[in-house]
């Protein structure tokens, strides 16, 4: 997501992954586990919507096949790069989005239990921008439990 002008004129637009972890484990530190996963889905389901609310993505009634590229292009290496969405399958009544390189991932060791969060959060506003329906999400697979991709599992709330 680029504006036309940089939010600060010296460091430009980004930050670290290292100050982002230290934001998320502090917040694990003061409200504890639950509250922060609570607290860091809430804050990335804004992020989600405002994206998709940027890209012009809500009522488009696009397929998976086309919003992936514009998603890769917003959240990727050209964008925020919060992470890469290799793809998106919807069946039935839920949606899989398959993502590598998530900010909630990098710098865990393997077998670490950390779970998506802040990214869950976004990738789901954007989707229920896009679906116009209520989703839940949980990470069903994991980069740091042997996955080939952080994946995470929308059911359709509404």
């Amino acid at each position: 997501m680029s504006n036309t002008s940089q939010m600060r004129n010296e460091l430009g637009d980004f930050s670290s992954i290292v100050c982002f972890k230290a934001v998320v484990v502090g917040t694990e530190e003061a409200l504890g586990e639950k509250a922060a996963a609570i607290a860091l889905i809430s804050a990335g389901r804004n992020r989600g919507n405002q994206v998709a609310e940027q890209l012009g993505l809500e009522g488009k009634g696009l397929t998976n096949t086309e919003l992936v590229p514009m998603l890769q292009a917003a959240l990727g290496k050209d964008g925020t790069r919060l992470c890469i969405i290799d793809k998106i399958v919807e069946s039935g009544e839920t949606i899989l989005a398959y993502c590598s390189e998530t900010i909630c991932s990098v710098g865990e060791p393997q077998g670490s239990p950390r779970k998506l969060t802040f990214t869950l959060g976004a990738v789901q506003g954007v989707l229920e921008k896009v679906t116009g329906k209520r989703l839940r999400g949980k990470q069903i697979e994991s980069v740091l439990r042997g996955g080939s991709h952080d994946v995470i599992e929308f059911e359709f709330l509404a």
